[in-house]
């Protein structure tokens, strides 16, 4: 008898009209991540936060406790006493398989089909040095039968023709389109890791090949590297949730419910990651917008002129600040104001709000951003 009949190898599942809908949001905002330019040290930065919280994300989930500022310091070259170094070792495995799998891809141009010794090298890479701590043999399917809470998995002895299954059905189910379509490559990343989750071909390690897969597969789609780490994060912010969603795809023999939830995640995060993106890119135009307003000013004391360009550059769009707040924006700035009168001070800003730079409000000062967004293509209602 049958009594895995979730494991079905087919298209158990239906996209109603919202995530549908949300999968177009995905695509449209990898697009804009694609397509807006960035500084390469600011690229740099952003990959590595997005690494080291995949990382933090999906050890977390299997009960590493090692926090994203721990995890940093790992990164900068950090030792961890030894009663904690298996932490480290789980952690500096993902790090090193995403960026393993980054070089191939991003760099090498070499994207893989899925296959047995695919999922195989994968579970390797992630269990390698962890001896005792990890309770299966890296790259080698399991040979004993487990429960995973109430969930029995499969019988260890079917595990090698199952996985053949799921590789050749992933083949079919989605070979025409190969990376082409990107919210169908959406489904295959998703598929794909819950089926692993489902077989559990491994005595251990399965939740961190299934997630390593699925960033395999989305990477080689054309999803930027710098937002890597949104559906890992997603699954461990939400835990009880994934763990749920994933029980209930499998009581029902219906994946639909999971897709959604998942779908849901990487789009709410892909907006976040664009949101910080393009707040940054503003920045950026913003201190163009002020070095041109600059400029065009005549004048007669170099120090003052420095000064008043220093608070503007260094004061924070979209909040408002006291004159005392203003003089003590850096310890720079500071320094500079301690030489000089309160008088002096409130001259230096009412020159910058005719300049257009400054606005006032009560006895509140705000960066004048307005005149920037005053600028821009308005969006349709």
């Amino acid at each position: 008898m049958n009594t895995h009949k979730h494991i079905s190898f087919k298209k158990e599942w239906e996209l109603d009209s919202d995530c549908s809908y949300m999968l177009g949001e995905c695509d449209a905002y990898v697009k804009a991540l694609t397509d807006i330019p960035l500084k390469p040290e600011y690229r740099d930065k952003l990959l590595r936060v997005s690494l080291i919280k995949g990382a933090q994300a999906t050890t977390a989930i299997e009960g590493n406790t090692l926090s994203q500022e721990e995890i940093e310091k790992l990164d900068e070259g950090w030792k961890l006493p030894p009663s904690k170094e298996y932490l480290e070792i789980e952690v500096r495995n993902i790090l090193d398989a995403f960026n393993e799998l980054l070089r191939e891809i991003v760099v090498d141009g070499n994207a893989r089909i899925i296959t047995p010794e695919l999922i195989q090298d994968f579970h390797r890479m992630i269990g390698k040095n962890l001896g005792s701590h990890f309770d299966a043999i890296p790259g080698r399917f399991r040979g004993d039968n487990r429960v995973v809470g109430r969930y029995l998995a499969p019988d260890y002895k079917l595990v090698p023709k199952l996985v053949d299954s799921l590789c050749e059905w992933i083949k079919r189910e989605f070979h025409c389109h190969d990376g082409r379509n990107f919210s169908t490559s959406v489904i295959q990343a998703i598929i794909t890791h819950v089926y692993i989750e489902w077989i559990h071909p491994f005595g251990d390690g399965n939740g961190r090949t299934g997630r390593l897969l699925e960033f395999y597969i989305l990477l080689r789609t054309g999803l930027p590297n710098i937002v890597s780490h949104i559906l890992s994060n997603y699954y461990n912010l939400t835990r009880s949730e994934y763990y749920r969603q994933l029980d209930m795809a499998r009581k029902n023999r219906n994946l639909s419910g999971f897709i959604k939830y998942a779908v849901q995640g990487f789009r709410d995060g892909l907006k976040e990651n664009l949101d910080i993106i393009q707040h940054n890119q503003f920045i950026i135009f913003w201190h163009y917008y002020i070095h041109e307003s600059f400029a065009d000013v005549k004048y007669t004391k170099k120090d003052a002129f420095k000064r008043k360009r220093e608070v503007m550059l260094n004061m924070p769009v979209n909040r408002e600040f006291d004159v005392d707040q203003i003089t003590e924006l850096t310890p720079g700035i500071a320094k500079k104001y301690a030489t000089v009168n309160r008088a002096t001070i409130l001259r230096d800003l009412k020159e910058l709000q005719e300049l257009n730079l400054l606005v006032k409000a009560g006895r509140k000062y705000t960066p004048n951003t307005g005149i920037l967004k005053s600028m821009m293509p308005r969006k349709r209602a």
